[in-house]
């Protein structure tokens, strides 16, 4: 799949994986490329920034924990991000029913007789 196809899709994939409980970065992106079947693969330079911008808008928060040695961040969605989330999923049926409608559209009527 091409890359630019998550273009103005990423907040709601992100917030999408996010729904089941709070994940650390490279947990997200294995979560979008396990739901996608392998199809998308999204990279960290791709994922950070807009993490970081999601929680700006406090749709997700965010909290250090310890991973061995090392810290990492776990996000986790907030009561807006859900809300979000919600108006995401009705925003994309309604254009996956108008692209589909022009792409694949019905039979047209007989000529009547």
């Amino acid at each position: 799949m091409r890359a630019d196809a998550v273009r103005g899709h990423l907040d709601g994939l992100l917030l999408a994986v996010l729904e089941s409980g709070p994940l650390h970065g490279y947990a997200i992106i294995a979560a979008v490329q396990d739901r996608s079947g392998g199809a998308l693969e999204l990279r960290t330079g791709t994922i950070y920034p807009a993490l970081n911008r999601l929680e700006r808008l406090g749709l997700l928060t965010s909290s250090w924990e310890a991973a061995g040695e090392r810290q990492r961040r776990r996000y986790r969605l907030t009561d807006a991000g859900r809300r979000t989330l919600d108006g995401e999923r009705a925003a994309w049926r309604e254009f996956t029913t108008v692209i589909g409608s022009v792409l694949n559209p019905a039979a047209p009527p007989s000529p009547a007789t």
